[in-house]
């Protein structure tokens, strides 16, 4: 088993492993690592009695060959939803989640870059309404926008902190936290679906 770990999860810079480690890193961070990953589920990460938060990656730097750094780009598309308790797909696009966490990889020199280095990670955290508000159904949003909009950037150990006051952001503006069922009872995702 650790063989095949090893062989098959060890490039933690490429984009889909990266997307994974970053849901890792910020479920540490909210205390909420102790639970099994659900794959499938309409949002990354589900805290008891606690706001859920959407978790997206971007690096400057890329498994492959590059003449300069990546631009950066976060994925806010709304999405139909899929309950992993119920199995039962909502057609309708929204953005699911109460926050955003967009995870960026900022390290620049590539000998050194070390995904499971802290510090080579910023995270900028906002209350899902604020793209809801101000980009309606925009799919991807780029650094500089995301700052625009009034993100509030820390490194892991301000995550914690960040998450929940962007969660009560959204409580004092009138928008409720969504209290869900525990979705780790989980069947097969639907057919054809994607993440």
């Amino acid at each position: 088993m650790l063989g095949f770990w090893a062989w098959a999860y060890s490039g933690l810079a490429g984009n889909t492993l990266r997307g994974a480690l970053a849901e890792y890193i910020v479920a540490l961070a909210l205390g909420a690592a102790g639970e099994m990953r659900v794959d499938w589920d309409t949002v990354d990460l589900r805290l008891p009695d606690g706001p859920r938060v959407e978790v997206k990656s971007a690096a400057y730097l890329q498994d492959w060959a590059q003449s300069r750094p990546s631009a950066i780009s976060f994925s806010i598309a709304p999405a139909e939803g899929w309950d992993p308790v119920t199995g039962a797909t909502d057609p309708e696009r929204l953005r699911r989640s109460d926050v955003y966490v967009f995870c960026l990889l900022e390290h620049l020199d590539k000998p050194t870059l070390d995904p499971l280095d802290l510090s080579q990670w910023a995270f900028h955290v906002l209350p899902t309404r604020v793209p809801d508000e101000h980009k309606g159904g925009q799919r991807t949003i780029g650094l500089a926008a995301l700052l625009a909009l009034g993100a509030v950037r820390t490194g892991f150990d301000g995550l914690r902190t960040a998450v929940f006051a962007a969660a009560d952001r959204c409580e004092r503006s009138g928008v409720p936290r969504s209290r869900v069922s525990d979705p780790r009872r989980s069947p097969a995702p639907p057919a054809g679906s994607t993440r």
